[in-house]
């Protein structure tokens, strides 16, 4: 995630920089650094910042499970996490799903490959459309 998506995103979340820091139990310093561009965000933080902007009004509702959009045979979801714990619009936060984005890979992998699929779309086009105004 780079400097401008996290300004975004913190926008979005309507949170000043010591709020967030709070949620995502960090420093007002390190908030800062993220916006700076002098620390690279981690992924742990990443994640977070996703899994907020998944929770606001209109963004869950208008994403759709991952085995509805991937159409995944019944026997590869009842392997994957995601199905297990009925986390179908959560997918790209769970490590180890059965999607071509996630086997044995980091989370940078994976997310680069979950920024392109239809499930997390309404995440990005969040984010892009906060990009466009700055």
């Amino acid at each position: 995630m780079d400097k401008k998506t996290f300004i975004c995103a913190r926008r979005i979340l309507g949170k000043t920089q010591k709020q967030l820091a709070e949620i995502l139990g960090t420093s007002l310093k390190a908030i800062s650094s993220y916006e700076q561009g002098w620390r690279q965000v981690p992924a742990h933080i990443e994640r977070q910042i996703y899994f907020l902007l998944s929770r606001k009004a209109g963004v869950s509702d208008a994403m759709r499970s991952c085995w509805d959009v991937k159409k995944c045979d019944e026997s590869i979801r009842k392997k994957c996490p995601a199905w297990e714990f009925e986390a179908g619009k959560l997918c790209w936060f769970i490590s180890g799903t059965f999607c071509e984005a996630c086997s044995g890979n980091s989370w940078e992998e994976k997310i680069e490959m979950c920024r392109t699929c239809k499930v997390f779309e309404p995440i990005q086009r969040l984010l892009e459309s906060c990009n466009k105004t700055d």
